[in-house]
C-alpha cells in the first residue's frame, strides 16, 4: 500500500488532500480525499484482454463523473479510447446522456515517435480538442514540437542531461499561441544533490519562477516541497506545496 498526503497554500486558502494506493494481484486501486469531501477512486486492471490496460473512475459525490478507458500496448504503437460515462450534473440533460470520446494513438521507436489526440463530443457532433507531436531521444537529449489546442498553440522543448549518469539536466521550452500573438520562454535545469535529493526549478519570460526539492526519507518515501511566485509582482503571496508519499 502506498499512501500519499498532498498540501498547498496560496495566499489565505489552504488545499490538500490524501490518496492511498492498494494492489491486489493485476488490479490497482486509488481513493483519494480531499479537503472538499471530493472522494476520487481509480481502477486499473491489466490483462483483462492481453497487452491492454483498464481503467475506471468515478468521483463521489458527482455520481455523474465516471470514465471508461482502454489502453492498448504494441511494441511500436500505443492506442488509447476514453469515454466519459456522462456529462456534469450541470450541464443540459440532452448533453449528460451523450458521452464525450478520446481517441490517442503513439507511434515510433526508441529514436524517434509520433504522437496525436483527439476528443468527440457525441451530442454537439464536435471536436473537443486535438493534439498532434512528434518526440525526438538521444542518449543525452530530448526534443519535441506539439501543436495543440486546435491548432492554436505550437510548444517546442529541448531537454539536455549533463554527464553520463544523468544527474544533472537543462531545459529550454518555446511556447507560440497564434490567438493572441503570445510567446512564452521558459529555462529549467534540475539538479541531484546526492542520491537522496534532487532539486529543480524553472523561470519564464512572464517572471513566474518555480522551485522544487525532493527528497527521499526512507526507502521509496518521498518527500516534495514546491514553490512558485510572481518576480515581477513580489507583493502578491507565493504558493507553496508539500506533499509526502510513503509507500512500504
Amino acid at each position: 500500500m502506498v499512501i500519499t498526503s498532498t498540501a498547498v497554500k496560496k495566499g489565505g486558502l489552504s488545499a490538500g488532500d490524501v490518496a492511498a494506493q492498494y494492489k491486489y494481484r493485476n488490479t490497482l486501486i486509488d481513493v483519494k480525499v480531499d479537503t472538499e469531501s471530493n472522494i476520487s477512486t481509480t481502477l486499473t486492471s491489466t490483462e483483462i484482454v492481453p497487452s491492454t490496460k483498464t481503467i475506471v473512475s468515478f468521483k463521489l459525490p458527482d455520481y455523474n463523473s465516471g470514465k471508461l478507458e482502454v489502453q492498448y500496448f504494441h511494441q511500436h504503437a500505443t492506442f488509447t479510447t476514453a469515454v466519459a460515462l456522462n456529462q456534469s450534473q450541470s450541464q443540459s440533460q440532452s448533453q449528460s446522456q451523450s458521452p464525450a470520446v478520446d481517441l490517442s494513438a503513439t507511434i515510433g521507436t526508441p529514436a524517434i515517435s509520433f504522437g496525436a489526440e483527439a476528443g468527440y463530443e457525441t451530442s454537439s457532433r464536435t471536436f473537443t480538442k486535438y493534439t498532434a507531436g512528434v518526440n525526438v531521444m538521444k542518449p543525452d537529449s530530448c526534443a519535441s514540437i506539439i501543436l495543440g489546442d486546435k491548432g492554436d498553440t505550437i510548444r517546442a522543448s529541448y531537454v539536455h542531461h549533463l554527464g553520463q549518469l544523468k544527474k544533472s539536466a537543462a531545459v529550454g521550452e518555446i511556447t507560440r499561441r497564434f490567438s493572441t500573438n503570445e510567446n512564452t520562454f521558459t529555462v529549467g535545469g534540475s539538479c541531484a544533490l546526492d542520491n537522496l535529493t534532487v532539486v529543480k526549478a524553472k523561470l519564464n519570460n512572464h517572471g513566474k519562477l518555480g522551485a522544487l526539492l525532493q527528497h527521499e526519507l526512507i526507502p521509496k518515501s518521498v518527500l516534495t516541497i514546491s514553490s512558485e511566485f510572481d518576480t515581477k509582482a513580489l507583493d502578491k503571496t507565493p504558493r507553496f506545496g508539500l506533499a509526502i508519499a510513503l509507500k512500504p
